[in-house]
């Protein structure tokens, strides 16, 4: 059940990036980092549907949450990327290539080895008040210095270093979530004095626009890879540190985790960088194939509905 609700948050979250990425991608160049982004956001149709999509992605991981562990759900919504893939496929006319099949190959290979090897066990325990703010201080010094290392570079770069520093609150969010679902047990009452539902909206919004401002940044490939790699690395680290979460620490175990870990990792940046996610260029949603028009790259003229051959 645990593992269903985590992969359809992973399929919602993909339709959401895809619909996102085509509300904010007409908004002008300079508003990345501002919150016009976000007014421009809203004034489009496609941008709301994406939204809608998004809280609905965030009620499957809670509920995943609720039932689950860190470690367990996390790493299921690296799946997110073999959901864009076929979003790709089907709306966009593209054919899934070598690059395709070997990506979306390491990251279930990747994810089933860990799960299989790890044997992630879920703890009763709750962060203690030292764990808290070293978690805390870490994920919101991650975001901070990405936010403020994004302001220069090229595109391929603002996207990926906004996409980790959303990635990083992200990863934070999901363990405040799992705080607040447990203290919802104890009755709504004590929703309202504790300080974990407090931090979840702070981080949750922030996070959110740095998740709008990397998909305006630059390719859809160069977020998403930050977000479906280091979200579920982060939250695993958070779990087993702050909430105790068991996995397998025999040596043989440990070095076949890692290497499910670096497959997995090694097969979302694959498939993020292949030429079906990424259309061959700077437009993240640009499909080499396809016979109608989409909407142009952000800072650049509309252009003319490809033809059948272009790349």
């Amino acid at each position: 059940m645990v593992y269903l609700l985590a992969a359809t948050a992973a399929l919602v979250s993909a339709t959401a990036a895809v619909l996102q990425r085509l509300g904010v991608e007409s908004a002008p160049t300079g508003a990345t980092m501002r919150l016009g982004l976000l007014a421009h956001a809203l004034r489009r149709g496609v941008w709301l549907v994406g939204f809608a999509l998004l809280l609905g992605q965030f009620a499957l991981q809670a509920i995943a949450l609720r039932f689950g562990d860190l470690t367990e759900v996390q790493p299921i919504l690296t799946l997110d990327l073999l959901f864009l893939v076929t979003i790709l496929a089907i709306f966009f006319g593209q054919r899934p290539g070598g690059a395709e099949w070997a990506g979306a190959v390491g990251i279930v290979v990747g994810l089933a080895a860990f799960l299989v090897v790890a044997a992630p066990h879920a703890s009763a325990r709750q962060p203690s008040t030292g764990a808290w703010l070293v978690v805390t201080g870490a994920a919101v010094s991650v975001a901070v210095l990405l936010a403020g290392a994004a302001g220069r570079g090229p595109r391929w770069w603002r996207a990926t270093a906004l996409g980790t520093a959303a990635a990083s609150l992200f990863a934070y969010n999901a363990s405040a979530t799992k705080a607040t679902t447990e203290i919802i047990t104890h009755g709504w009452g004590h929703v309202l004095t504790a300080w974990q539902p407090y931090a979840l909206g702070a981080t949750g919004a922030v996070g959110f626009f740095l998740l709008q401002a990397s998909l305006h940044a630059g390719p859809i490939a160069a977020s998403r890879a930050a977000m479906v790699t280091v979200n579920p690395l982060a939250s695993i680290t958070i779990g087993i540190a702050a909430f105790g979460d068991r996995i397998r620490t025999a040596p043989p175990a440990v070095a076949g985790e890692v290497l499910a870990l670096a497959l997995l990792c090694a097969g979302a940046v694959t498939l993020a960088r292949s030429p079906m996610v990424s259309g061959g260029g700077d437009d993240a949603l640009a499909p080499g194939r396809r016979t109608r028009a989409m909407p142009a790259p952000v800072g650049r003229e509309p252009r003319a509905p490809a033809v059948a051959s272009e790349r």
